[in-house]
């Protein structure tokens, strides 16, 4: 702690109190053992091995703890297994959170786990404030001394402290404060909406400067990243906000929430066909990392959107045309099938499509078909029509996909939405939006007038490839297609497109599904989820449903 300030240690496990600067000359070692300083290795001794005992997992939390309320890192830093490291951050934070005043309170220990909790003041230039968290560190036992040491992470000293370079800061807040707000005026609350959490803050931090708000005190996790923005961990004093508004649709953006709570690792994303105005966006866990605008994972089948596009533009099918559907293909010795080996004998692409036959995309392009095109064709079709690849500017940050130049097997795996293909839930629904709006717009959250950013642009589609992605995603949708059960019930007109990524390591594959109806489309995906229809398909439904 700063000069003047008041410490303490308190606490039924550790029965330790101790008042003024620095502890004065109580020694709180000798105060918890008893005078025993045998914990850890003594000089001559062979370093301990072995888990860390109870005892040893009370003293070095209690020591540490003491240290760092008194303001001392070097010694808290070398009561850690990363001294270098830790002693610069319990400095960073006594120095730069500008707390006047603080008690730590140690919990009971589980296993080698003590979880403590910190109730503190914060003062800058006269404004003051109580703050309160909890936290928690562990003990393990130093590889080389053999003394049970703290495991260090930045997350000890406060829980949202996630980055190596992350620290806390108090003072006038970097941007003014911004009220967010829906498509309507009404204000996008974060406990209502929680993923729009990460969101907000990238506006305010965008956008805070241009809507007449003024800023406040505040004490902020400062990320030490360009990519990451800040966190408010507590607001001294407010300052005036100024109105932001998004394009987000309330109805909307609450069923894409509450349709994502239903998964562990689940993102979606909803845009208006007809603007490119963004709907909704949901991530779970919510409030963290913006996987529905941020992800970069293989599409699946949804890719097939791509494919057909391309396959229609060059020449190669159309909705009608008879297309083989074997159960399985070879592609210069690398062998791919389709679910459960089906075959489909004499039937259309609409049929291959509906039913989402890998070996249809496959058998008619390349070395198995009699129209070979190049190996670039396809990520040339996914940014001169989809924009896909371009560089998009939402208002946020973005990952605005992928699709690279492949050779081999690895091309062949392109086409149905594997090999090194990458895209977003954000990306998966842009390309049902393109489909239904004959042309790409790219997808924004808020107006373009803002801030005079340029947006991306994209060839539209011909007439005849806008209706026939439209007349084969309708089939998808509707009777035997993959993505009928998740589509029934969604109003007319509709399109969907079902999806499944293998992905390494993993047992099961991610669930894709994308979709429109009407002035709507949406994508969503669900990590580990299985066949497109079965979760994925269950979200954007439910998504579609509500717009």
């Amino acid at each position: 702690m700063r000069s003047g300030a008041k410490v303490a240690i308190v606490g039924g496990v550790f029965a330790v109190v101790a008042g003024g600067v620095g502890y004065g000359g109580y020694n709180l070692w000798n105060g918890i053992t008893g005078g025993d300083t045998s914990v850890g290795s003594q000089s001559g001794d062979a370093p301990r091995t072995g888990p860390v005992t109870p005892d040893e997992v009370t003293t070095t939390a209690a020591e540490f703890l003491a240290a760092w309320a008194a303001g001392e890192p070097e010694k808290a830093g070398q009561l850690t297994n990363d001294p270098v490291t830790a002693g610069p951050a319990v400095a960073a934070y006594r120095e730069g959170a500008s707390v006047s005043e603080a008690t730590i309170t140690p919990g009971t220990p589980v296993g080698t786990k003590v979880p403590f909790t910190v109730k503190a003041t914060v003062t800058y230039e006269g404004v003051s404030k109580p703050w309160s968290y909890a936290s928690a560190l562990t003990v393990v036992r130093g590889e080389s001394t053999g003394r049970p040491l703290v495991k260090w992470a930045p997350s000890v000293l406060h829980p949202k402290l996630l980055g190596a370079d992350a620290t806390l800061r108090t003072g006038e807040a970097k941007t003014a404060t911004v009220k967010a707000v829906d498509k309507n005026g009404d204000e996008l609350s974060v406990e209502k909406y929680p993923s729009l959490a990460p969101i907000i803050a990238d506006l305010r931090t965008r956008y805070g400067a241009r809507t007449g708000g003024t800023t406040g005190i505040e004490t902020w996790i400062d990320s030490g990243s360009e990519t990451v923005p800040d966190t408010t961990v507590l607001v001294l004093q407010k300052g005036k906000p100024g109105t932001l508004k998004t394009t987000i649709d309330p109805d909307v953006q609450a069923a894409a929430e509450k349709a994502v709570k239903a998964y562990g690792q689940a993102a979606v994303a909803a845009i208006e066909p007809s603007t490119g105005a963004i709907r909704a966006v949901a991530n779970s866990p919510a409030g963290g990392y913006n996987t529905a605008f941020l992800g970069k994972q293989a599409p699946g089948s949804t890719m097939k959107i791509v494919t057909a596009a391309m396959m229609m533009q060059n020449g190669l099918a159309t909705p009608g045309s008879t297309v083989e559907c074997p159960a399985q293909v070879f592609w210069k010795g690398v062998p791919f099938h389709n679910l459960d080996n089906f075959k489909i004998d004499g039937g259309t692409f609409t049929e291959s499509f509906s039913r989402s036959c890998n070996t249809a995309f496959i058998k008619s392009l390349g070395p198995l078909s009699d129209k070979d095109i190049e190996d670039t064709v396809l990520g040339e079709t996914a940014r001169r029509s989809f924009g896909i690849g371009l560089t998009w500017k939402v208002g946020v940050p973005t990952e605005d996909g992928n699709v690279p130049e492949s050779s081999g097997g690895e091309t062949a795996a392109s086409y149905i939405g594997q090999g090194r293909i990458t895209m977003s839930a954000l990306n998966v629904a842009s390309l049902s939006a393109t489909a239904k709006n004959g042309g790409f717009l790219q997808p924004y959250l808020v107006a373009r007038s803002l801030d005079d950013r340029e947006f991306a642009q994209a060839d539209r589609l011909s007439s005849e490839v806008t209706l026939g992605l439209q007349k084969m995603m309708n089939a998808a949708a509707t009777g035997h297609g993959t993505a009928a059960e998740a589509m029934a019930g969604v109003p007319f007109p509709k399109g969907a497109k079902t999806g499944s990524a293998e992905v390494d390591g993993q047992a099961t594959s991610n669930s894709w599904f994308t979709g429109y109806s009407g002035d709507l489309a949406a994508a969503a995906v669900v990590e580990e989820g299985g066949h497109g229809g079965d979760s994925a398909g269950k979200v954007v439904g439910t998504v579609l449903k509500a717009g």
